[in-house]
């Protein structure tokens, strides 16, 4: 009998102008040589993030974690054809092992919104589809960035639980969480924290950080993509 032995690889995202960068700001991503499993290792690995790790508090990174495995596997049980099949929940070592058809989203277009339809012409109605489905659940998903979703015969799968809050858990401030929040999604906040009375040290409800998390990843999305996904409550 043969055993295959599976064999992992750090992940990256070829970002035009930028080269090889790092595909998850909170854990490590790992995905299988033959490109079919992608692992979420919610381990600080100072290779993988060549220095600039955001989360260096173990307590910070276990809260991660346990919002990844609660909200992922909720979704699992309620939706299960919008998240990537989970072939395994690794406790121990802190590891989450899903089924894809190679890379993500982002990187099947290219890390160029120009080529998002290319890659999946439908591909808004879909994702308007798994943000209606967490606000069906109460939930309020802000890693929103299109490297979070992967594309699994011709479905969108969405992934990246950890920054994800029931609409029953107490307010947050954004300082509350800027350790998680990389600096450039940083200043996109910031320019609209007038617009929508924020502070940047105040409680704010989920609605509003609704609101400024899409108005933050204009860059990333087309604008009527982003009103569209703006006006599901």
């Amino acid at each position: 009998m043969i055993i295959k032995v599976m064999q992992y690889e750090y992940y990256y995202n070829n970002v035009p102008g930028h080269g090889l960068c790092r595909n998850n700001l909170i854990y490590t991503s790992l995905i299988s040589t033959d490109k079919k499993i992608f692992v979420q290792w919610y381990h600080n690995d100072t290779e993988y993030h060549q220095g600039q790790n955001q989360i260096v508090d173990p307590s910070q990174m276990e809260e991660k974690w346990l919002r990844e495995v609660n909200y992922l596997t909720q979704m699992r049980n309620a939706f299960p054809e919008l998240i990537p099949k989970i072939t395994k929940i690794d406790l121990e070592a802190k590891k989450i092992y899903l089924e894809v058809d190679g890379p993500d989203f982002w990187e099947m277009a290219g890390c160029d919104v120009e080529n998002y339809s290319k890659v999946l012409p439908d591909w808004q109605d879909q994702m308007l589809e798994i943000i209606k489905a967490h606000k069906s659940l109460g939930l309020h998903k802000y890693s929103m960035h299109p490297s979070s979703y992967f594309v699994v015969n011709g479905k969108l799968k969405s992934i990246n639980y950890f920054f994800t809050y029931r609409s029953s858990e107490p307010n947050i401030s954004i300082a509350d969480v800027e350790s998680h929040i990389y600096s450039s999604r940083q200043h996109e906040m910031r320019k609209h924290l007038d617009s929508l009375g924020i502070d940047w040290n105040t409680p704010q409800p989920w609605s509003v950080f609704d609101t400024l998390c899409w108005e933050s990843f204009r860059s990333n999305y087309p604008a009527d993509f982003i009103e569209k996904a703006k006006c599901i409550k």
